[in-house]
């Protein structure tokens, strides 16, 4: 494995002061695509490192995953010497990223103005809960509440149940893929014309939007029509099936992929009926047609489902365990799961970044993820700091 980078971000430099899981995933990609991110912490560090299962401290699952392709700097940045530090380290740098709010950062000297005095064509990005131009602008904002405030728990409920917040932090991680490209395209501006931005990418407005891609629809006009979201999608029986022997999910989509169905089930005068005729008849009758699915569902095995899908081109797929990915025929032949050997932590896995480019630039595992403070006197000494000015921080 080599540290030196020949992926697509190459030469680009990204400071990193994020927590959690929204923004460090976002760095995370950029270090995936071969920019050189480092990630700046105090000494109690950001608390996710204490998330168990580890073998060592500072070290769990969620940090490997977070945080491979970074180096670390542990800096107290309310001391001269730590701000200093990091005034030197900006100077140097593409990108900064932080979703410490604004308030905080300006208490420290790092708003947006103070890192631009220094690097005129810095890329400032700043993720926060909720824009700073609103009512919530300011509050704590984790994934749960803003699940609930962005109507994603809502939609549980619109099959008979009370609201419930998906089992996945997927505000953070929506959020992460708009700081990604937000970043990408103010490092293509700052190429273009060698002037920096300020990027503000608020988590509740990310998921929002997200929710509302499909679910606006009639209230996209003005006056609004009806209805409001995409019915097929309101639907309890929009879930996996049932099979002969297990679960399968079949997901006829076409009126050929129905019509299909309809006869090997023995049921042809459905091709008749006037309610599954169309695309816009069959989600008027949603309810009435995936309960004939479900029906359905239970006369072949998933595997007998599988291999009379593929031959009538019908999208259809195994319902899989999260945690038994890795024995899926599919995942396990792309490679998705890589092993690794950390020098500390010993053999673990890592998920590979899921893109890939026909050169030979493709995402890669560059550097394992680093332990609270590793690299500090390593990057400092690149930046111009002697041995007595590194003294000066005690690390």
């Amino acid at each position: 494995m080599s540290s030196q980078s020949t992926g697509p971000l190459a030469g680009i430099r990204v400071v990193d002061l994020c927590t959690v899981i929204m923004a460090p995933m976002a760095a995370r990609i950029l270090g995936d695509l071969g920019a050189d991110v480092i990630k700046v912490e105090g000494a109690e560090s950001d608390f996710m490192r204490d998330f168990v299962p580890k073998r060592n401290a500072g070290m769990g699952g969620i940090t490997m995953n977070l945080h491979r392709n970074k180096r670390a700097m542990m800096l107290d940045l309310k001391s001269k010497p730590g701000h200093r530090a990091m005034l030197d380290l900006v100077a140097t740098s593409d990108v900064f990223m932080s979703n410490m709010r604004p308030a905080a950062l300006a208490r420290l000297n790092l708003a947006a103005d103070d890192l631009l005095a220094v690097q005129p064509e810095l890329v400032y990005c700043g993720a926060v809960g909720f824009g700073s131009d609103g009512p919530y602008a300011g509050r704590a904002a984790y994934d749960d509440v803003i699940q609930s405030v962005s109507g994603m728990a809502t939609m549980r409920s619109w099959s008979g149940d009370e609201p419930a917040l998906v089992s996945s932090t997927i505000a953070d991680k929506i959020a992460a893929l708009h700081i990604v490209y937000a970043v990408l395209a103010g490092l293509v501006r700052k190429g273009a014309t060698g002037k920096g931005d300020v990027i503000e990418v608020p988590m509740a407005e990310a998921l929002a939007s997200f929710n509302l891609v499909e679910h606006l629809n009639g209230h996209t006009f003005e006056p609004k029509l009806e209805p409001f979201s995409y019915q097929r999608l309101q639907t309890e029986h929009r879930r996996p099936q049932r099979s002969k022997d297990g679960w399968v999910h079949l997901l006829p989509y076409s009126t050929k992929n129905y019509f299909d169905i309809f006869v090997e089930c023995g049921r042809p005068e459905l091709v008749d009926d006037e309610r599954f005729a169309t695309v816009n008849s069959r989600v008027a009758n949603i309810n009435a047609l995936y309960e004939l699915v479900h029906e359905f569902a239970g006369a072949k095995t998933t595997a007998g489902w599988m291999e009379f899908a593929e031959t009538n081109s019908i999208p259809c797929m195994p319902v899989n365990e999260l945690s038994e990915l890795e024995d899926d025929p599919h995942f396990a032949a792309v490679g998705l799961f890589e092993p690794a050997e950390h020098p500390t932590e010993g053999s673990y896995r890592v998920v590979k970044d899921p893109i890939s480019f026909a050169s030979d630039d493709s995402p890669t595992l560059r550097r394992h993820a680093p332990h609270v403070g590793e690299h500090t006197a390593e990057i400092l000494a690149e930046i111009g700091w002697s041995a007595d000015e590194i003294a000066t921080l005690n690390v």
